[in-house]
């Protein structure tokens, strides 16, 4: 069988505060929802813009330290692998899921709300580290993302 190649990096804003877990034999998963935006002028020139929610996955330490470091509206960077997996409900209904297993998650700016001048709808990003990015590749990160809610989100998932 060939070999292929799975890396996921997205750059974007917790949409809500991490949920941790534990497994029976006590690892640690917390489960993230990253928030990325986009924007882009459609066929008649009118400036479009969309948020993808996605669903994160981390596990052991680096959970836990999500869990301990992280608040809805901080700015992080996700370096990881996408995974399609099934499960079935307790009905008996199976559903699947597509979700980045974490392999790093970088705190970016610092944790405290002084240092987090610019205001994206509630979401706080610090000019420092991803203002001089989006200065850089303005196509690549949201200019505004005051439509986030964690309204629609998947069901939760069973760990």
């Amino acid at each position: 069988m060939a070999r292929g190649y799975n890396r996921i990096i997205l750059m974007g804003n917790l949409a809500r505060d991490p949920e941790i877990r534990y497994t029976a034999s006590k690892q640690a998963v917390a489960r993230l929802t990253v928030a990325v935006g986009r924007s882009w002028k459609d066929h008649e020139g009118n400036q479009q813009d969309h948020t993808d929610f996605i669903p994160v996955v981390v596990w052991g330490n680096q959970a836990e330290n999500c869990e301990k470091y992280l608040r809805k509206g901080r700015p992080v960077l996700v370096e990881g692998r996408l995974q399609v997996r099934n499960y079935q409900t307790q009905s008996g209904e199976k559903r699947w899921v597509t979700e980045v297993v974490a392999q790093s998650v970088v705190f970016l700016g610092s944790g405290s709300r002084e240092s987090q001048d610019l205001d994206y709808g509630g979401f706080k990003e610090p000019a420092s580290s991803i203002g001089s990015l989006r200065d850089e590749f303005p196509e690549e990160f949201p200019t505004d993302i005051s439509d986030v809610n964690d309204e629609g989100e998947e069901a939760d998932i069973p760990f």
